[in-house]
């Protein structure tokens, strides 16, 4: 079973690095459903492999300038100060407050995402390189807190927000890999620090999401058109809530 796991992020980091996130709202709930502890392996493997996930994306979008550095930079320095935060807060938070919270995240990005699959594409981002900037500090200090807390690198409030920003699908996917890396790290560090680790587990799926999220990112860039990206975003984002708030009905 354990391969199979391996398996399963292997092909989900594929997906995920398609749509500018890490994919930990999905690493997590399926680390769950295999047995391991939330609080003590989940949340911080979730977070590494969110961040990676990202980096080895973000890797292919910086080279091809799909990066939007005015919006992301604040992101990254505001949630890199959040992150440890949020890690601190998970002591101080019942598991089963944790993964309700984990789940309505995800029902709500998912169904905003499904949402938004018949509007166009924007024709200009909204506000000057200064306004994007204290927009992207703001938003950015929350990401990092939620990133530490629910063991997610935010990237899935991240392009729904940029999008209504006025910033397109594919820049907003390519921007959000970019600044997850940071609020995901952060936050692994903090769990580290307290002791939350399974290094198995952890270098093994780390090798998958380095693998799968390469191969992603490329194809993204070249063949995936934004609507599929919103509709593979959705679908799988709502499945995975409502299998969470299922199990804890």
């Amino acid at each position: 079973m354990f391969y199979f796991l391996i398996s399963l992020i292997l092909v989900l980091s594929f997906i995920f690095s398609m749509l500018g996130l890490g994919g930990a709202m999905v690493y997590n709930p399926i680390m769950v459903w295999f047995g391991y502890d939330f609080k003590e392996v989940v949340v911080p493997i979730g977070l590494l492999l969110n961040g990676l996930t990202a980096a080895s994306a973000a890797w292919v979008y910086y080279r091809r300038k799909m990066i939007d550095f005015s919006v992301a930079l604040p992101i990254v320095i505001t949630s890199a100060l959040g992150a440890p935060l949020g890690a601190y807060v998970t002591q101080l938070i019942s598991t089963n407050w944790l993964l309700w919270l984990f789940s309505i995240s995800v029902l709500f990005a998912g169904g905003r995402m499904i949402l938004g699959t018949g509007s166009a594409e924007p024709e200009q981002i909204r506000g000057t390189h200064t306004q994007r900037a204290i927009w992207g500090a703001m938003l950015g200090f929350g990401i990092g807190i939620i990133a530490g807390l629910l063991g997610i690198g935010g990237g899935f409030l991240i392009v729904p927000l940029l999008m209504m920003m006025g910033y397109p699908t594919k820049t907003a996917a390519a921007t959000s890999a970019f600044t997850v890396v940071f609020s995901s790290v952060t936050g692994f560090l903090g769990h580290l620090a307290v002791g939350h680790y399974n290094w198995k587990l952890m270098v093994f799926a780390a090798i998958a999401v380095i693998i799968g999220s390469q191969v992603g990112a490329r194809i993204m860039h070249n063949n995936m058109r934004p609507r599929t990206l919103k509709i593979i975003f959705g679908t799988v984002l709502l499945f995975i809530a409502g299998k969470m708030i299922w199990s804890l009905l």
